[in-house]
């Protein structure tokens, strides 16, 4: 397999400040930055992204990890998903990149091509930072080239927030890991065919749609046996996979069984989403999101399986975030030394909880799930049940130009929508822009 070469500086902050448009963004709200520890000696800068309880969290288990190492103080910042991406795109492309830093899964090819964040190998190798307790699976998302550039912070996967409620009026049984993709159709109609009215008085329908969600098509295309990338400059999908999932979406939406048009662009967060604004019955979501949908809908959402393939599960574990170093750190064996006590202290475990999805270490998972309630618990053991039920390893950190490609199929679709292109013309477009995005 052909790679391509590490692009510039200027190349990672070009992809990384591309719009976002996936459902993991539109649930993280904003936070303004904090800063603490001793002054003297050495500090280190570490920046992430999440709501008021992850910074909560994050900052406790900061200052705890600054009393075990004295000498070392940590100065942090955090902020909106977006902003964040952003914000670091520009600290990349000037050589500032902080001494730890949260990244996307997404972000993991960009920075370790554009050199960055360092590798980790030696320090992992050195034991300053312990993977033992980590799935060698979960660990590959954290490649680039064969090395490994970051580690998760947490473990999540897709599934489905759904009205148990409605799906009981509707006759519809509990989802379980092999329902299909025809099962979830005929659900969604059933839905449709109850006759219930939104608070606007509009029609209810089965789902919000996941036409434009890249991650819904990926889960799509897996159960098939099929993936998004073949490696770092090409696609694993055809004309023709993608036309047949905008065909799929495309036909339920005419048929009134999924959300209208209108209110798949204006969805944004989880407040302003088809489910969220009670125009349907269910959403696909990641499980670190999903406890915000019983919070605004109440106790008869429940979290149930991403549909298959005759059986085969397309979902996986997916690193919710993960930890890097900054490539220009000064202090690299201080960084490996806070990503450790993160990701492997049992006490920050405590600390940090499942604010992150489930804790990468196994030992500090179980550990922390004992203490679970409500949804919370019901994420884990969610997790649990697809584990024991049978998934497919992940794919490595995608290539760089995916953010971009990302936004080409959500605009893809959108024309699809709006009947400026049929599925097949639209699946056509997109297959041109992101080979050209990949070979740039």
């Amino acid at each position: 397999m052909t790679l391509a070469p590490h692009p510039s500086r200027r190349a990672v902050l070009a992809a990384a400040a591309i719009g976002l448009g996936t459902a993991l963004i539109a649930t993280l709200s904003g936070c303004s930055a904090a800063s603490g520890g001793a002054s003297g000696g050495i500090t280190l800068t570490f920046s992430w992204w999440g709501n008021d309880d992850r910074a909560a969290r994050t900052e406790k288990a900061v200052r705890l990890f600054e009393r075990e190492h004295p000498g070392v103080s940590v100065r942090t910042s955090n902020g909106e998903f977006g902003a964040y991406l952003q914000k670091l795109a520009t600290q990349a492309a000037g050589g500032g990149i902080p001494d730890v830093v949260q990244l996307d899964y997404r972000q993991v090819s960009q920075y370790a091509g554009g050199e960055a964040i360092m590798p980790l190998d030696d320090v992992i190798e050195a034991g300053t930072i312990r993977t033992s307790e980590m799935d060698k699976g979960l660990l590959r998302t954290g490649t680039y080239e064969g090395g490994q550039y970051a580690l998760p912070m947490g473990r999540g996967i897709t599934g489905y927030a759904y009205d148990s409620a409605v799906y009981k009026k509707a006759g519809i049984p509990t989802p379980r890991p092999g329902w299909t993709w025809q099962d979830w159709g005929a659900a969604n109609k059933k839905i449709a065919a109850l006759g219930l009215k939104s608070p606007d008085g509009r029609p209810y329908t089965g789902s919000n749609d996941g036409g434009t969600n890249e991650d819904v098509f990926e889960t799509w295309l897996r159960s098939r046996g099929g993936k998004l990338y073949a490696g770092q400059t090409e696609l694993g999908f055809t004309e023709d996979d993608l036309a047949a999932f905008w065909s799929f979406c495309d036909g339920l939406r005419e048929d009134g069984a999924i959300a209208e048009a209108r209110d798949t662009v204006q969805a944004k967060s989880t407040e302003t989403s088809p489910i969220g604004r009670r125009l349907a019955a269910a959403d696909f979501t990641w499980d670190a999101p999903f406890p915000g949908y019983t919070g605004l809908l109440g106790k008869d959402i429940h979290f149930a399986p991403v549909p298959t393939t005759d059986g085969h599960q397309g979902a996986y574990f997916k690193p919710s975030m993960l930890l890097g170093i900054g490539a220009n750190s000064e202090h690299p064996k201080e960084a490996a030394q806070l990503i450790d006590f993160l990701l492997n202290d049992p006490r920050a475990g405590d600390i940090l909880g499942f604010s992150r999805s489930t804790p990468p270490n196994r030992k500090i998972a179980a550990r922390v799930a004992k203490t679970l309630q409500g949804p919370e618990r019901e994420i884990y053991d969610y997790a649990q049940t697809m584990e024991k039920y049978g998934l497919d390893d992940p794919p490595t950190a995608p290539p760089p130009g995916d953010l971009a490609i990302q936004t080409a199929f959500k605009r893809g679709y959108q024309r699809v929508m709006y009947g400026m292109a049929t599925p097949r013309q639209a699946a056509r477009e997109l297959i041109d822009e992101a080979n050209r995005e990949l070979r740039s």
